[in-house]
Parts: structure tokens; sequence; C-alpha cells
């Protein structure tokens, strides 16, 4: 069974409570808030006026600074490596969810902040350069010291808990991603997408949806719109 396998069964079987499924919204790519929605409702479809609010003051909020998110990047792409199969933490939008999530939820920040210190100092020490300077195999020396909490030395317990709470943080943006919701194979419900009845089907019974009709219940970016009438009870 591969790594990958793993990481589904660990969800499927129950790790997933413990993961942040608080947060309002996982961004899609870096840099923007998404809620299901499309190009045409600017990632806001299905939120109420309120939460869109929040969201915005939240991302206009200062993040980490470059480097800070260059660790928790490479951090997230260890966690949910690209494969075959897989484009990676990185390019499923993880290291943007996880800026919005120290922002949206401030008691992150500061365990966040302290790790990547931690894991800076420790290459530092143990390579003279930064976590992110170091290739590929001294990082995950690193990582392999601080993965495992059953097997980990009391001298990493600050790296342990900062992997968790990374750990915690990319699989729960991961699997809440397009990526990742795929990957699980979870189809859910999706509400109010609803895109009517089957053109074959409205064929057999020769009936056609009133244009006017169709463009106000059918495209969804219409679907907030309040129906307007004359005084003869058309549509406007």
């Amino acid at each position: 069974m591969d790594r990958r396998e793993n990481l589904k069964l660990l969800i499927a079987g129950g790790l997933g409570s413990g993961l942040l499924f608080t947060a309002a919204c996982k961004p899609e790519k870096e840099g923007s808030v998404t809620a299901s929605g499309s190009a045409a409702d600017n990632g806001y479809y299905g939120r109420i006026p309120e939460e869109i609010e929040r969201d915005k003051k939240v991302m206009a909020e200062a993040g980490f600074n470059a480097n800070e998110m260059a660790v928790i990047s490479a951090l997230a792409e260890i966690i949910v490596p690209v494969d075959k199969d897989c484009i990676g933490a990185k390019a499923s939008g993880v290291p943007a969810f996880i800026d919005f999530i120290a922002k949206d939820i401030p008691s992150h920040k500061l365990p966040l902040s302290g790790g990547i210190m931690w894991i800076d100092n420790e290459a530092l020490t143990r390579f003279g350069k930064t976590f992110v300077q170091c290739d590929a195999t001294q990082q995950i020396k690193i990582v392999d010291d601080i993965a495992y909490p059953d097997t980990a030395l009391p001298e990493y317990s600050q790296g342990v808990k900062f992997f968790n709470l990374m750990r915690n943080l990319t699989l729960t943006g991961y699997f809440t991603s397009k990526e990742g919701l795929k990957d699980l194979g979870y189809q859910g419900n999706v509400p109010n997408e609803w895109d009517g009845v089957p053109a074959d089907e409205l064929s057999k019974h020769g009936v056609d949806y009133n244009d006017a009709w169709k463009d106000l219940y059918i495209k969804k970016e219409n679907r907030s719109k309040i129906a307007q009438w004359d005084d003869k009870m058309n549509l406007i």
C-alpha cells in the first residue's frame, strides 16, 4: 500500500475528526478565497454577505513573511507530495490555506511561527543553512526526527508539536480542496447546483424552459436575484 492510500485510510478511519474543519473556506489557489464558486461569482457563490465580508477582511491582513511561507510550502509538499496521481499540496493551494487559517484563527499563528523558527535553527545547527536552503535529503532527515511522536526523542518535542500542527493543517487543506476530495472519491452534496431537467426528458413531454425563467433560475450566477413582475404578472 502506498503512502497516499495510507493517508486516505487515516482520513476515513477517524483522523479527519482531529483536522481543522473549522475554517470557513479553503483558498483554491494562493492569494484567493473560494467557496465552491466560479469565476462568474468571484468565488463567493453560496456565501452570505457577512461571510464574504469576513473572508475579505481576513485576506487583507498581513500573513506570514516570505521565508515562513517558503518553509510552510516545503513542509506541506513533503506531507502531500507530487506523484503520478496527485498535484501535491502546493499546487492545490495548501500554503495559502494555512496562511488564511493563521489569520482566521490567531491562536495558530504563534505555534506556526515558533515552529518555523525551530526548524530553521535545527537546519542551521545541522547543515549551516536554513530549512528551505537544505536539499531534499537534508530536509527529510530533520522531518524524520519530528514526524513520528511515538519514537521521537525528548529534545525534539517542540518540533514534534509543530509538525503535528503542520500535518493537520496540510491534510485539512488538501482533503478539502477539489483535488483532495476527488482523490478521496467523495461526491457529497452539491447545494444550489441544479442545472434543470435534462433536455431529453423535457422533449419526451413536449415542453421546454421559458428563456426568461431559464436565465433566472438555471444560471447559478442569477439565482440570488429576486424575481420582478410587471402589472400583468409577466416576469421582467
